[in-house]
This record gives C-alpha cells, structure tokens and sequence, in this order.
C-alpha cells in the first residue's frame, strides 16, 4: 500500500488492506476524526458503533467498527515506540481497494465484493508537560 505521507514528527503507523467496508462511509468516519486528539476520535468511534452520535444522520457502524480496531493497533504500536499518549494527534485516510468477484450462476446483482485500504497515523504533536518554552531575548524590531 502507498503512504500517504511519511510525518517528521515521532508517529506510529498502522494499515488495513482489503477491509470489507464501504470507501465512501470509511472517508466519511477518517475526515471527521482526523487532526483530532487520539481520546477524543477514540470516543467518537465508541459514540457511533453504539448509536450515541451520529454523522450526517447515519450511523456508520460498520466502518467504525474497523477503523476502531485500526486506531487499537496502531495505539499498541506508539505505546512499544514509547509515545506520550496525551500528545498523539490522529491522520487517518481511506482509498477505493480491490474488487473481488464472487461466484454466481448469473453475473447479476451482488457479484462484486468491494475493498477499502485504510491507514491510520498517530503523530506526536506539542510539548511534554515538563518543558518550558524558550524564551527569545533578541527580539527583532
């Protein structure tokens, strides 16, 4: 799969290839958590699989549903590289995969099984509790 962008911030990284949801929902639920802390897309992931919060008047729950697992392993991945959970900010981003044909006696309806590759990004934004910002004593006129 093709990434998307390759942060300079520290980031974990984690894909799915060939999920069995729709691309349109995935791109839907990715642009509304993205740029978001990773709590706060975490609730709202929660919210829609179980029907608290909707987006646009639907619900999304199966898109949510794999993108949470997503966001799960790519959380495991920054917790091993040592990432500060308070600081990781989401980027997540979904694209048209594969298609599959299914077997049928007639090529009619129901013979094509759609795929999405989604990409989830936990970047490391802000400083740490304990730093202090510097302070410029030169400053220009």
């Amino acid at each position: 799969m093709i990434k998307t962008f390759e942060p300079k911030k520290p980031h974990a990284r984690a894909s799915g290839i060939g999920l069995g949801i729709s691309a349109k929902d995935a791109m839907v639920v990715c642009s509304v958590i993205r740029k978001k802390p990773l709590k706060r897309s975490r609730r709202l992931l929660d919210d829609l699989i179980t029907k608290k919060r909707s987006l646009r008047g639907k619900y999304y729950t199966n898109a949510a549903e794999s993108i949470r697992e997503l966001l799960a392993s790519c959380e495991k991945n920054a917790e091993f590289k040592g990432l500060d959970s308070d600081l990781l900010f989401v980027h997540a981003s979904a694209h048209k995969g594969m298609n599959i044909r299914r077997r049928r006696r007639k090529a009619g309806f129901g013979s094509r099984m759609k795929r999405t590759n989604v990409e989830i990004i936990l970047i490391e934004k802000g400083k740490k509790p304990g730093e202090k910002k510097k302070v410029d004593s030169g400053a220009k006129k």
